[in-house]
């Protein structure tokens, strides 16, 4: 009993009580000032306002109870401080000057304190820092999220958290769930970094309002919003290997409409064959884009808003060996070759009505139709789809400040895809049509709870869809977060997910090498468990702070489809496996910024991702056990340049089992562990942006990584040992041309 009671009086202090001050800072139009510096008259004791605007400030010590808001472009507001009532900053716009100097800068990536779920928002100053040109490339500042290559001929890409693969996190766009099925393939390369505003990072399975997917976490993409972006923006790029990206995008305004038009392009590279294995170390994109968003009202107002986004993507991918011609070689026998055509129209409609501060009712609707045809080699694969996603959302704000999200989802999805082979040299028995037909009814539930003086956040959800071929399934999950002071949160939550499976589309690389692919069962959905806990501290201040972040999260599978690609190198067997397969994932960071000139940031991210197979840990392949992350960035008070590095550490990886193979065609069972260094330069000419860099600054590639290159139409021919880069150093040289009026 003394024991317990020695522990409860060292935690005491932990529990004490910490007065706080928190609120929001929003422009005449209420809209959310981001980034708008908050502190003490006075002081140096202050913080800045996260994406909605909120905060949250510490009062301990502070004899002077004035608060108060600065924002570049706004005149500074200072407020009293008499009660722990909610403060809301409303700043009007400057027009006493013609010219506004910036003196800060948004933080390049926020960890929100306030929220109830962890979020790590992704900013444009983050997106600043390295060419981004799609949404792929915009992950290598942070820790979370590993963008992997799954096809390394036509360099597909997908995003994985928690050491799993990308199918079991949710990509949202604006929100919606729209990369599916075939979209998940090339979906994430197709949204050009110019299009991004913010990228919302949450770990583990979190909120059930969009739905029963996000095992491991889930990434939405904020796309750049009408009523703020730059009238103009011109983006240009080219890297050595002569590939080149053009954007543009212009905002105007129509009655109470605000528009955002854009339009990009990507051209593609020369041949390029860094290691002399036949085979390019990059295919050759052709791809046009054009979007177009709007948006009426604001959602935080009383009254009608909406938001519409359409889009369309056309695109074309060649890869294989260099003397490869897609017009006369396309599915021959005598030289190797992958291409992919593929066309996208895609729409979204969220549109709300606020009654007051307490109801509010919104609908969502969603869809696109893809048409995509390809060649791996003698594997021909056409596809199309057709898929539609609704929800229709009500909000109930109830004694002041608890939330109720209730509501119906519905989902529908027809995926068609046809398998073939122009020469069956190798005797595969996975040709045929297979088509997969969803609809999927659903209801959801949300509620937010603010206790013990708000210290305290709980939120409880549960969702239920009825799957047309497997089902009624049941979602439940909740969230606790404790305030310890508006500096230090600690977060837990706890949560159920499944999904169903579409084989071809999100294992593309199956369809790339000689193996065959044996589908041992009737393919059930999978199903998981994920829990985890997370500990955010904040050194609060003006001029220097920084972030102190500890995650732990695990993952339990009741069913998953993985691969196996170690009982039979020449096959891919897929089945259920309904016994012990699991992740664990921890993650130490610490962020720091000094004097607003310097910015570093190291992180440390450990994964364990196996499975028991009789009785026996088999760790599943292409994970880095240990990774290691650090950002410097340094940028004068003038702001007339910045300068920005990353250094990635990857451990070894579990590999594929080739045994059986000859010897000339075995790979080792572990990789090699490698480091990556990335920099880049850039400087400000008042309206102009001039950027260059170089990624893999050391030159370090995996060289020969496609085993029988020599012979790609063999029974050995492989590329599911690519695990590590494959084109060697890259410069690049960009231009950012904005008008901000």
């Amino acid at each position: 009993m003394r024991y317990f009671i020695f522990i409860i009086v060292c935690l005491l202090p932990f529990f004490a009580y910490s007065q706080k001050v928190t609120g929001k800072v929003v422009n005449e139009d209420k809209e959310s000032l981001i980034g708008a510096n908050v502190y003490w008259a006075g002081t140096t004791i202050g913080t800045t306002t996260e994406v909605d605007g909120s905060f949250q400030l510490s009062a301990e010590g502070i004899t002077s109870k004035l608060l108060v808001a600065s924002y570049v472009g706004y005149e500074t507001d200072t407020l009293a401080v008499n009660s722990n009532s909610a403060i809301t900053f409303q700043l009007k716009a400057s027009n006493t000057l013609d010219q506004v100097t910036v003196s800060g800068q948004q933080d390049a990536i926020i960890i929100s304190n306030i929220k109830a779920i962890k979020s790590e928002q992704i900013t444009q100053t983050s997106l600043r820092q390295a060419a981004c040109c799609d949404l792929a490339g915009c992950f290598g500042g942070q820790s979370s999220v590993t963008p992997q290559t799954t096809n390394v001929v036509t360099n597909a890409k997908e995003l994985r958290i928690l050491g799993l693969s990308g199918v079991y996190n949710q990509v949202l766009i604006d929100g919606f769930p729209l990369m599916k099925g075939l979209s998940y393939t090339y979906g994430i390369s197709s949204i050009p970094g110019t299009l991004v505003e913010n990228i919302f990072i949450a770990k583990g399975a979190n909120s059930v309002l969009q739905g029963y997917e996000s095992i491991s976490g889930q990434i939405n993409v904020q796309t750049i919003n009408p009523r703020t972006a730059d009238k103009l923006l011109v983006n240009g790029y080219v890297n050595s290997f002569m590939e080149k990206h053009f954007n543009v995008n212009y905002a105007f305004k129509k009655g109470e409409w605000n528009s955002v038009a854009s339009f990009g392009t990507v051209q593609p590279a020369k041949k390029v064959d860094g290691d002399d294995d036949t085979f390019l170390d990059l295919p050759l994109l052709t791809r046009y884009t054009f979007s177009n968003k709007w948006t009426y009202g604001n959602p935080v107002e009383w009254g009608w808003n909406s938001q519409i986004n359409l889009r369309y993507i056309n695109e074309e991918r060649v890869g294989g060996q260099t003397n490869f011609d897609p017009v006369a070689d396309e599915g021959s026998s005598l030289v190797y070759g992958q291409t992919v055509k593929l066309n996208q129209p895609e729409m979204s409609v969220k549109t709300g009505y606020r009654w007051d501060d307490i109801h509010n009712l919104t609908a969502f609707a969603a869809g696109f139709y893809q048409d995509q045809n390809a060649y791996f080699g003698l594997t021909k694969y056409d596809a199309t789809q057709f898929y539609f996603y609704g929800n229709l959302q009500y909000e109930l704000t109830y004694k002041e400040k608890h939330t109720l999200k209730t509501g119906f989802s519905y989902r529908y999805s027809n995926l068609e895809e046809d398998l073939t082979f122009t020469t069956d040299l190798l005797s595969r028995n996975y040709a045929g049509n297979y088509q997969l037909k969803e609809k999927i009814p659903g209801f959801f539930a949300e509620n937010t709870l603010y206790l013990l003086e708000d210290k305290l956040t709980w939120m409880v959800g549960v969702r239920g869809d009825d799957h047309n071929q497997f089902g009624f399934n049941l979602t439940p999950r909740t969230l606790l977060k404790y305030s310890f002071s508006p500096e230090t949160v600690i977060r837990a939550n706890f949560g159920t997910g499944w999904r169903t499976v579409n084989l071809f589309s999100e294992n593309i690389g199956l369809l790339v090498s000689s193996r065959d692919i044996l589908i041992a069962d009737d393919l059930a959905p999978e199903k998981a468990l994920n829990y985890g806990v997370n500990f955010t501290h904040k050194f609060e201040g003006l001029e220097n702070g920084g972030v102190l972040s500890l995650d732990y999260y695990r993952t339990d599978f009741q069913n998953q489809l993985f691969p196996d690609y170690d009982t039979n190198p020449q096959q891919a067997i897929v089945k259920n496996f309904e016994g012990e397969s699991v992740s664990n994932g921890f993650q130490a960071e610490i962020a720091l910024h000094f004097d607003e000139l310097f910015n570093w940031k190291v992180g440390y991210t450990y994964l364990d991702v196996y499975r028991r197979i009789d009785g026996e840990k088999q760790q599943l392949p292409f994970n880095s056990k240990h990774k290691v992350l650090s950002n410097f960035n340094y940028q004068p008070l003038s702001k007339k340049y910045h300068f920005d590095a990353t250094f990635h550490f990857h451990g070894t990886q579990r590999l594929p089992n080739t045994e059986q193979n000859p010897v000339a065609f075995q790979r080792p069972d572990f990789s090699k562990p490698y480091t990556l260094v990335n920099a880049q330069f850039t400087y400000n000419l008042k309206r102009l942006e001039l950027y260059t860099g170089v990624e893999n600054i050391f030159n370090f590639r995996q060289n020969r990584a496609i085993l029988s290159w020599e012979n790609p139409f063999s029974p050995y021919f492989d590329t599911s040992s690519v695990w590590g880069p494959t084109r060697g150093r890259e410069f690049y040289l960009g231009f950012r041309y904005r008008i901000v009026e």
